[in-house]
């Protein structure tokens, strides 16, 4: 794992605990399953450019869709 990777990682496991934390509290599945993601997949992802990609990508879930 290069340094590139780690530093995303802490990154969007940092977001993805917002996240969590947010879905916790107000009782929002999305956020929470989103925080979740966050924060478990960049163990299984080692390549950089994936890393932001697919945490971008969960990110934005929360933002459209919404109940």
């Amino acid at each position: 794992m290069d340094t590139a990777a780690l530093l995303w990682g802490v990154l969007f496991g940092a977001i993805g605990l917002g996240f969590f934390v947010y879905g916790r509290k107000q009782s929002a599945v999305i956020p929470l399953i989103c925080g979740i993601l966050l924060m478990v997949f960049p163990y299984f992802v080692s390549n950089s450019y994936l890393i932001v990609g697919i945490g971008t990508v969960l990110m934005a879930i929360p933002y459209f869709i919404r109940r």
